[in-house]
């Protein structure tokens, strides 16, 4: 458990680091054995978040350790736990451009990039929802199951993955993305990969997932 708070922690601070969040903004968490779930808590600036401060949760909502109330939107989290139980960690952030993107309801869909293709993939726009109400997790249903990421309209984006690392990881490359896709917009538009290049591309996911690994001993 130290060892899991220690690098939440590491996560939320280099989130504010990079201009993600500020404030009070964004929300992290990962999951824990026995259907539990650790995350930041409600009206705390991730620049200064301290181990002691996170706040242990089961996946129904109650609180289980943690002397703070867990972020207001916890239920956003749970909701992509209860639908894919590969996942291990969730963020929430408001990157600057992508959060741009989702204001104008723009989706991060052209075929641009190798790196997005065979990584991130696709990253629609959810439609509006007040946040800290149940309107949040209805509006992301759709897109849990078949995306990595999502854009929150007028509001921010979130991603998940396997581990904490691969759901900062997302974060970033969705807003790397963003940012290049604006600069592309402002040229007058780019030249997409045909579909042909877009099948190659994700059969090599595997071969990349692969490399990412541990290279096994000669021994």
């Amino acid at each position: 458990m130290k060892d899991h708070r220690r690098e939440l922690c590491q996560v939320c601070r280099l989130l504010y680091d990079r201009g993600y969040v500020v404030g009070h903004d964004g929300n992290v968490s990962l999951r824990l054995e026995g259907d539990r779930i650790l995350i930041t808590p409600s009206g705390a600036s991730k620049g200064r978040m301290e181990p002691d401060m996170l706040v242990v949760c089961g996946l129904d909502g109650q609180v289980l350790e943690g002397d703070r109330w867990p972020s207001s939107e916890m239920a956003m989290h749970l909701l992509v736990y209860r639908e894919r139980p590969d996942v291990g960690a969730v963020v929430h952030a408001h990157p600057p451009v992508s959060t741009a993107f989702a204001i104008c309801r723009r989706p991060l869909s052209q075929k641009y990039l190798t790196e997005t293709i065979s990584g991130l993939g696709e990253v629609p726009v959810a439609p509006f929802a007040l946040p800290s109400t149940h309107e949040v997790p209805d509006s992301i249903l759709p897109y849990v199951d078949g995306h990595n990421a999502v854009l929150l309209a007028n509001h921010g984006a979130l991603t998940w993955g396997k581990d904490l690392w691969t759901a900062f990881d997302r974060m970033e490359t969705v807003e790397q993305t963003a940012r290049i896709y604006a600069q592309v917009s402002q040229l007058g538009g780019g030249v997409e990969l045909s579909p042909g290049q877009v099948e190659q591309l994700l059969a090599l996911s595997g071969h990349y997932e692969a490399l990412a690994g541990r290279r096994a001993s000669n021994k």
